[in-house]
């Protein structure tokens, strides 16, 4: 017998005996202890502590009916069972069921259950219970685990827990109810929706307001005091938090009465758009029913604005100056609406001064006030003729300086959010301090020069280290979304550009070509090439890939006259690189001027001071 024919014959054997075993003893020899039969829960006779647990959705007076009929009810229906015994009624009012958050008497009663104090929970409905099915089954099963297990008798359903068949009759039941809140929430969002885009909007309380017999918006005269100090207040240059001491001092009230002022409730007076007379509807949305959290709309879903929906407290030009300087104070800015500056003559004519904490002006705002001053035509490169004793350049190109050792050029680095000049920049500048910095948007040129500490355009680039210069990184926060898309750059992107000096007598400033840059990739970042325009492959570290623009495949250089060109400033006669801007208009607003503010505030002082205030 070979070793195949052993290896059927054993494994035969193993299935004979398996069988024979699973035929069983006769049952003559068994002695069956049967279990002591289930009663049912109402015919049981054990003492059960009960525990009732209500809920009504809204904190609506008429709901109140609601809570007292679940609260009587219950309490007749312990009463008719002999062996129950009432231990509490838990109830949550203006609660959802979707979620546990602030259910406060729900989680107090699970501890209850824990603590061994129930033995029973009643409560009318699942959807009463909770209308989130991952809650629902979560919580029975944590209460059937307890020893004593703790059953849910829900009383509609009729669904006890603690019987062995009610679990899938529960989740059946629970998907139910968290359904009918979802689609409850769809009609309550189509219904808001459909208000909203008719005009009909929502108008809570808000002080400087009543509401008339039609629930329109009408100004209290008193309330709206409060108002505009608050407004003109922060025009004239104190802070939010000044303001509301101000107002805590002055024992002025809030619309609930209260004479407690803190930094978010005057931030929220600034904030609203009501009080310039509009309405803005659906700043928040609830993108999740489950949860009941609210999002700022980022334009996730339509917004509806309404002009002149009611009588304005505040001018709209006024608090649109507000808007502006709440979202530039994180940068320091405490101007109202400071004014876009650019070059009108000399070397650097055309450029922009970059503000260093004013994040109000666009991109198109600098490209219009650099496009306000005319550009000089110059000679079209293909007309050029090599003058008679001179070298004729067509055809040639200057190769790119960063194809070459580059250690001792001038560069600037560029982040989303920071500046850095290299030391070889600041020493070009005789090592100051204290630059500003410039843009040209058509010739897309940075231009440096040397400013004092006090400019309002000012940066700190370097700074003095055991007695030597170092450089500083500029934080740009405020502008670089700007310069990103007036140079259509990836904002993943960094982007590095070598500069040149320009001198003349004893005139400085330096000159960055922002139109070929090098560009450091992130390593973990897909490179389209298609949509970036952007080499493949370069040399690289670990942390970003270094690129160049495809273009620059194409050849060594730029074309020799097209570089010359490029890199030209013309200026009639005197430089005057230190020439100060001009002012150019980025926007029509009739701000109100200090001393109209100033007038205001005087005026509703007195007013207030009249009334037994005592200014702080």
């Amino acid at each position: 017998m070979n070793d195949n024919e052993k290896k059927i014959e054993t494994s035969e054997e193993r299935k004979n005996k398996i069988r024979q075993r699973y035929k069983g003893i006769d049952t003559d020899e068994l002695d069956v202890i049967p279990a002591l039969p289930q009663e049912s829960l109402m015919d049981d006779t054990a003492i059960k502590r009960v525990a009732v647990y209500a809920r009504v959705s809204t904190d609506d007076p008429r709901q109140t009916s609601s809570y007292e009929l679940q609260k009587n009810h219950y309490q007749d229906v312990v009463s008719r069972q002999p062996n129950w015994i009432l231990t509490e009624i838990y109830a949550d009012e203006g609660i959802s069921g979707t979620s546990l958050k602030h259910r406060d008497a729900f989680l107090r009663m699970i501890q209850d259950c824990k603590a061994g104090k129930i033995d029973m929970i009643l409560t009318k409905s699942v959807s009463r219970f909770a209308r989130n099915i991952v809650d629902c089954i979560y919580y029975q099963r944590e209460l059937k685990s307890l020893n004593p297990p703790v059953g849910i008798l829900f009383e509609t359903e009729g669904i006890y827990t603690l019987n062995a068949n009610s679990e899938m009759s529960l989740s059946f039941i629970a998907t139910l109810a968290q359904e009918e809140s979802h689609t409850k929430s769809e009609i309550m969002n189509s219904s808001i929706e459909m208000r909203f885009r008719r005009g009909i909007f929502l108008t809570p309380t808000l002080l400087g307001y009543d509401h008339d017999e039609e629930g329109n918006l009408v100004i209290n005269e008193e309330e709206a005091k409060t108002v505009r100090l608050v407004f003109y207040m922060y025009l004239f240059g104190y802070s939010c938090q000044e303001i509301a001491e101000t107002l805590t001092s002055l024992k002025r009230e809030t619309k609930k009465g209260n004479t407690r002022w803190s930094h978010g409730s005057v931030l929220q007076i600034l904030q609203n758009e009501r009080h310039c007379g509009d309405v803005l509807a659906r700043k928040t949305y609830t993108p999740n029913y489950l949860d009941h959290k609210s999002k700022k709309n980022r334009q996730d879903r339509n917004q509806y604005r309404k002009r002149d929906h009611h009588e304005p407290i505040i001018s709209r030009d006024d608090f649109i100056a507000v808007q502006h300087m709440i979202s530039n104070a994180k940068y320091g800015n405490k101007e109202i609406l400071p004014t876009l500056h650019v070059i009108e003559t000399g070397i650097l004519s055309g450029f922009v001064p970059i503000h260093p904490r004013w994040a109000g002006f666009k991109a198109e705002d600098y490209m219009n006030a650099s496009r306000s001053i005319p550009i000089d035509i110059t000679e079209d490169i293909e007309t050029i003729e090599a003058n008679e004793g001179e070298f004729d350049f067509r055809g040639f190109e200057i190769a790119h300086a960063e194809y070459f050792q580059t250690a001792d050029r001038m560069k600037v680095t560029i982040t989303s959010d920071t500046m850095t000049f290299g030391m070889n920049s600041i020493r070009k500048l005789n090592s100051i301090q204290f630059v500003d910095i410039l843009i040209h948007p058509t010739k897309r040129y940075l231009a440096v020069r040397q400013a004092k500490k006090d400019s309002r355009y000012s940066y700190q680039w370097a700074r003095s280290c055991n007695g030597n210069i170092v450089n500083k990184q500029i934080s740009a926060t405020s502008f670089m979304p700007m310069l990103y898309e007036l140079l259509n750059w990836d904002i993943k992107n960094k982007y590095r550009a070598i500069g040149y000096r320009k001198q003349k007598d004893n005139e400085i400033f330096l000159l960055f070509d922002l139109n070929n840059t090098e560009i450091l990739i992130p390593n973990k970042s897909e490179m389209q090439n298609d949509e970036t325009d952007i080499a493949p492959l370069t040399t690289g570290n670990k942390k970003s890939i270094l690129a160049y623009p495809a273009k620059w495949a194409e050849g060594f250089g730029e074309d020799y006259y097209q570089s010359v060109k490029q890199n030209t400033l013309s200026s009639d006669g005197e430089w005057n690189s230190q020439a100060t801007g001009t002012p150019f208009e980025t926007t029509e607003l009739n701000v109100s001027s200090p001393e109209e503010v100033r007038k205001q505030l005087d005026e509703i002082l007195e007013e207030i001071n009249l009334k037994g205030g005592t200014h702080g």
